[in-house]
């Protein structure tokens, strides 16, 4: 395990093609590293996410993504996700090969993952129309009793990236308030770089909280602010503003790139990222 900037982790982990898993739910999204990805042009990756938002729109928006597996993609509260729209319905920037799931698909087959078994199961697949769409869901008979049940392939990402609350000096990752699939796609990965809000001396953590011990944990960057414009629970609140205003930015596509050039491709990093927006408002 090692201790990075956020420029270094991503360089050395995250190569062209490899399939990458950002997640987060509600809050605690990794947008700092998504820019990250994005200003050092990675490309060719297959995206997977349990409910990709604005990041997901953003990555496809600039051509780095030639896959996605995911549930339900959309600007939360808001409506539809214009990039991937115009992805997968005009093959722009380029086309999008999508492999689509409820939640509990993508959580059974990330729990298959982290277990190092083949595939997941569930029985909210069946008699579905979903598995006209998803070639992937497929279905076999209960040794025990006969029974049908649905089955989707192993999720596990070359890389997961999280971002976190905290991490202590031993590389040991703290996550409180909502989770999602974190969990579950930090153990099914091969390689896990998390951002977090700081570096402690002890994560005091709190019951129900989960702690990712140093050994599954591959790289951390520090990047206070590393969620934003989601929040992260107990250090600052969700930018609802932002959300809206990207609704607008999203839908034309020269809109899109100047913003993604000016804000991001412009920003040598996380921080000016942010200073660059406060400078716009």
């Amino acid at each position: 395990m090692q201790f990075g900037s956020l420029q270094e982790v991503i360089h050395q982990y995250i190569h062209n093609g490899q399939s990458v898993a950002l997640e987060g739910f509600t809050h605690l999204i990794p947008f700092a590293a998504g820019h990250e990805i994005l200003r050092q042009k990675k490309h060719d990756l297959h995206l997977i996410r349990m409910t990709p938002d604005l990041i997901y729109d953003q990555l496809i928006g600039a051509g780095c993504a030639r896959a996605l597996t995911f549930s339900w993609g959309g600007n939360p509260g808001v409506g539809s996700l214009h990039r991937l729209r115009d992805a997968v319905e005009n093959d722009w920037p380029r086309p999008l090969r999508i492999h689509e799931h409820s939640h509990a698909g993508m959580a059974a087959a990330y729990t298959a993952g982290a277990a190092r078994l083949p595939f997941g199961m569930l029985r909210g697949y069946v008699g579905t129309d979903l598995p006209g769409v998803n070639p992937q869901v497929r279905e076999l008979r209960c040794p025990y009793t006969n029974t049908a049940i649905a089955t989707v392939p192993a999720i596990n990402p070359d890389v997961t990236v999280l971002h976190a609350q905290a991490a202590d000096r031993q590389g040991n990752i703290l996550i409180r308030g909502i989770v999602g699939a974190q969990k579950e796609a930090a153990l099914a990965a091969s390689t896990l770089i998390v951002t977090v809000e700081e570096i402690v001396e002890s994560l005091a953590a709190p019951m129900n909280a989960i702690v990712l011990p140093h050994w599954v944990v591959t790289a951390i960057a520090e990047v206070p602010m590393g969620a934003y414009p989601s929040y992260a629970h107990g250090y600052y609140a969700r930018d609802n503003a932002f959300y809206r205003a990207w609704d607008e930015i999203a839908r034309d596509r020269e809109q899109f790139t100047e913003w993604i050039t000016r804000h991001v491709l412009c920003s040598h990093n996380h921080s000016e990222f942010l200073d660059s927006l406060a400078e716009a408002a």
